[in-house]
């Protein structure tokens, strides 16, 4: 106890600065917890002012990268300095490559500009944080760590990509942090500090409460089965997969209510497969919600189905399990390495109506013990994955 005494008020007299592509859910809440152990924290967050555009003009994909909607200021503490870094880029192949510069040059401005000092840089994805952090490092000689969260699908596709930006930012690296176990080989290819670290949830945000009140609160029935799901609404997260196997649920489960929280481009291709089926009594799009009203929605759900088929760790998982609630998700990503036994949820095949359905039957009738799902996911608290990581300072 007095080593980890010893080791936080090192950090107190320190100043970090983060990298990250948004000052979102689970950028900002690690952040803002690693940020009690330090003097000062300065975050500096890309993001696309051409997507202010889409408040005159109805483009959905831009809205989701507006300043609004990408920097949740809400609650940051005190010693946390937000910056945002704005990026304009053509979304090409070749655009996206010289990226890497261009956020590079924009940070080192802001830098100079406002006499940013810090003794450690971390940076949130490889491209093209981890590349800056890596130019800042040689700018700064300063020690200099990468958090790789892509799901698998883009972490696999950039690391094939021949990029040598890409590569040169990992080999720099003093740590790289991945948020699951199997795909840690690839990037040990080029560097040896490797590490396996989980993403977490906020422990005074999602916790247990009552499933009636929280239905009272969101007026939904309270006698039905509920199935929750929330994530962006795009074709990787696999929504059309659930949506059919409602269909074959309901053959047997006629009290089964779906809903899914979220917002995306793939909405209206969604409510058209609800309505081509004949759901609509049993699958509600009820639209992106706030992160703190999504405790509520878990709260009120008797299961959450992550039927995703592309994933790094994804944060969904452990605020579900933080609630104690059963996660029936898909054999993608660092899934299978967290819903390691039957008393926490099921494992399904990525795209498998048929498994989906099997499997999410056999959780409806099955009796969950949410007190232990809850006591198990209670090691996944951002507080405990920080202090792993404020370690991982320390040895670099």
């Amino acid at each position: 106890m007095a080593g980890k005494q010893n080791q936080k008020m090192m950090m107190r007299d320190k100043n970090i600065l983060f990298l990250t592509h948004a000052y979102t859910s689970f950028q900002k809440n690690p952040i803002e917890i690693l940020a009690s152990h330090f003097h000062k924290v300065y975050v500096l967050a890309r993001y696309k002012p051409v997507a202010e555009i889409s408040r005159i003009l109805p483009i959905n994909f831009l809205k989701h990268h507006r300043k609004d909607f990408v920097f949740q200021l809400q609650d940051k503490p005190e010693n946390v300095t937000v910056i945002p870094v704005p990026l304009y880029y053509l979304p090409t192949k070749q655009g996206y490559i010289k990226l890497g510069e261009q956020h590079f040059r924009q940070a080192l401005k802001i830098i100079q500009q406002n006499n940013i000092t810090f003794d450690i840089i971390h940076s949130f994805f490889i491209w093209t944080a981890g590349y800056v952090g890596a130019r800042l490092k040689e700018h700064y000689h300063k020690k200099f760590l990468i958090t790789s969260h892509r799901n698998d699908a883009d972490f696999f596709r950039e690391i094939q990509s021949g990029n040598p930006q890409y590569y040169w930012a990992i080999r720099q690296a003093d740590a790289i942090i991945r948020v699951n176990k199997h795909s840690t080989t690839s990037l040990k290819r080029y560097n040896d500090h490797v590490f396996s670290l989980p993403n977490g949830f906020i422990s005074n945000l999602f916790y247990k409460k009552d499933k009636d009140e929280c239905r009272k609160k969101l007026q939904l029935p309270l006698q039905r089965k509920i199935l929750l799901t929330v994530g962006f609404l795009n074709q990787h997260k696999g929504h059309h997969y659930l949506i059919d196997s409602v269909k074959e649920i309901i053959q047997k489960e006629k009290n089964l209510l779906c809903i899914i929280v979220g917002s995306g481009e793939y909405r209206k291709k969604l409510q058209r497969q609800i309505q081509s089926l004949h759901l609509q009594e049993h699958v509600k799009l009820v639209g992106g919600k706030l992160h703190h009203e999504i405790p509520d929605w878990i709260n009120a759900c008797d299961l959450f189905v992550l039927p995703t088929q592309s994933e790094g760790n994804p944060t969904v998982m452990f605020e579900a399990l933080g609630c104690g609630k059963p996660f029936i998700g898909t054999n993608v990503g660092g899934i299978p390495e967290i819903i390691t036994s039957d008393d926490y949820g099921f494992i399904v095949e990525k795209g498998n109506v048929k498994d989906l359905t099997e499997k999410l039957l056999l959780a409806l009738n099955k009796t969950w013990d949410e007190q232990k799902i809850w006591e198990y996911g209670q090691s996944f608290r951002w507080e405990n994955i920080a202090q792993k990581i404020v370690e991982l300072y320390q040895e670099i």
